[in-house]
């Protein structure tokens, strides 16, 4: 099994470093790490350490040792970004969790025409912190040391840039008869990104398909069966992540 993960500010300098806070709470009183087992530290943004636990003390402070190189981890190639429509209730967060876990690179909340969900104010403030909050937790659980980024809610029209910027777009959407290509047989770009579009509860809208289909971003489907807007991502993440060799 890989080693656990634990996000620091700035990685260490030299060949000993202490984890203290609430990363070193989770070590210490959580994990239960003893001397001698294996850690990995991280800034989440692809540096990291792999080091070795020399003592725990008390219930919050981890000291590791054997820190002497940093490693770098470059940017995925392609980069794949989902466009989250705004599920109701902690369903978005399940889609983010479960997505960072399959290795999407970003994730943007969007708020659709048929979202009932509305991020406005502090509501919208303290739901994109959640978001944030679930990637980073999402990361360390599934040992990543590159965490996707969680942008601010957008537009249609912010999405709609995004999507014609991209080197492959597309947008889900269900249906047998909605003309839509299979995602499975999509041509996919060898490097570059790609950006898919998830649809809320109620679908996407007729304007907003044809605004990003005008930004080169067509319908595809996943399958015959209907998913929820919470597992589509995840479901087209891993497709995506299979035939473009990211998990060969």
């Amino acid at each position: 099994m890989t080693a656990p993960v634990f996000v620091v500010e700035q990685l260490p300098s030299g060949p000993e470093f202490v984890l203290d806070g609430p990363e070193g709470r989770h070590a210490v009183s959580v994990k239960r790490l003893n001397p001698g087992e294996d850690v990995v530290l991280t800034d989440g943004q692809g540096r990291w350490a792999e080091g070795v636990v020399r003592a725990a003390e008390g219930k919050d402070r981890l000291v590791v040792t054997g820190l002497e190189s940093v490693h770098d981890e470059p940017a995925p190639v392609p980069f794949i970004t989902v466009v989250q429509a705004l599920p109701k209730g902690d369903r978005g967060e399940l889609a983010v969790e479960t997505m960072t876990e399959t290795g999407v690179d970003a994730i943007v909340p969007w708020q659709a025409a048929r979202c009932i969900t509305q991020w406005k104010g502090d509501r919208g403030l303290k739901s994109l912190a959640k978001w944030r909050s679930t990637a980073r937790e999402a990361g360390k659980q599934s040992r990543r040391v590159r965490f996707p980024e969680v942008a601010g809610v957008m537009t249609t029209k912010q999405v709609t840039a995004l999507l014609a910027a991209a080197d492959f777009a597309g947008v889900l959407h269900e249906g047998r008869d909605s003309g839509s290509e299979p995602l499975a047989t999509a041509e996919l770009p060898a490097g570059g990104t790609i950006v898919l579009v998830v649809g809320p509860e109620g679908g996407v809208s007729p304007q907003e398909l044809a605004a990003f289909a005008e930004a080169g971003a067509p319908a595809y489907r996943l399958g015959p069966s209907v998913l929820r807007t919470s597992t589509a991502g995840t479901a087209a993440a891993a497709l995506l992540m299979g035939r473009t060799g990211r998990w060969s």
